[in-house]
């Protein structure tokens, strides 16, 4: 099994009424879904709001998810940009004490050529000896991370041991696994197209759906991966209209709605981003209610 197979979650970060970080809540969300069975944490990745993070917040939440994790289960750090300079100075000076992997994304808003988004990861592979998770997310950075620029990177450095591919499509995600060397795994960054990404060879998901739900997702994905489509497709069909729920109104607002409804964390987040509508809460009051 890969180090970083079966479920990944990529965690909120809480925050208090004044917007300042929420230790107490962190601390909880950090045990809950360790309780729910989740195989590996994902700190400062897209779901924990890490662009309105400074940097000193950044290392004092991993940090914190370091401390309280306390070995149990690995994490791993989101470490990206579009300046590859400053990514690859971040990996060189961020505090990595416990942490077992980076995800890094391929680079927003700047839209690199594929050779450019090579020679993007190709720095950072080369900065650390650390293993490291492509993030592959045309949605967030405007730009699509091609089969043959992953695996060019997959066979060349034998730190680069995964993606978390997010494109949606599955006939790119089936290139992937068909072209993938021994060491590399192909995740998830599809909560709701999971069951199907399972069929075709890709070795778990790094999850949103994993802060609210861990025990119930971390079922479903570990009955697919087993084979068993007929639990899993059960699961699945419990779990996709809560799934639906939490990107209604984006990520991570959804999520941290559903947490504030279940006790484990404040819906609080920061500008740019805005809390539920009261619609979007009761549609989560209901989905609670009655799974």
């Amino acid at each position: 099994m890969h180090q970083f197979a079966g479920t990944g979650v990529a965690l909120v970060t809480p925050f208090n009424s004044d917007s300042s970080i929420d230790y107490a809540s962190l601390e909880k969300l950090v045990n809950h879904v360790i309780k729910g069975g989740v195989n590996f944490l994902v700190a400062l990745g897209s779901t924990g709001e890490t662009p309105t993070l400074s940097r000193e917040e950044q290392q004092q939440v991993l940090s914190f998810i370091v401390e309280k994790c306390n070995g149990r289960i690995p994490v791993v750090c989101g470490i990206a940009g579009n300046n590859t300079a400053e990514v690859v100075n971040n990996v060189k000076t961020y505090d990595l004490t416990g942490v077992s992997g980076i995800l890094s994304a391929s680079p927003h808003y700047n839209k690199p050529s594929q050779e450019g988004i090579y020679q993007h990861f190709r720095a950072i592979a080369t900065a650390t000896k650390l293993p490291i998770i492509l993030y592959n997310v045309p949605g967030r950075t405007g730009s699509n991370m091609a089969p043959a620029t992953v695996l060019r990177l997959a066979n060349e450095f034998s730190n680069v041991v995964a993606i978390k591919e997010a494109s949606g499509n599955l006939a790119q995600c089936m290139e992937l696994v068909q072209g993938k060397p021994a060491h590399f795994a192909i995740l998830s960054g599809d909560d709701d197209l999971f069951i199907c990404q399972a069929a075709i060879g890709m070795e778990g998901v790094i999850s949103v759906a994993a802060n609210s739900y861990p025990k119930k997702f971390t079922t479903m994905v570990n009955h697919l991966l087993s084979g068993d489509f007929v639990k899993g497709r059960e699961l699945h069909y419990q779990l996709i209209d809560g799934i639906k729920l939490l990107f209604a109104e984006g990520n991570p607002t959804g999520v941290k709605c559903t947490l504030d409804e279940l006790g484990v964390c404040p819906a609080h987040v920061r500008l740019p981003l805005v809390s539920a509508t009261v619609d979007l809460r009761n549609k989560i009051k209901s989905y609670i209610a009655n799974s």
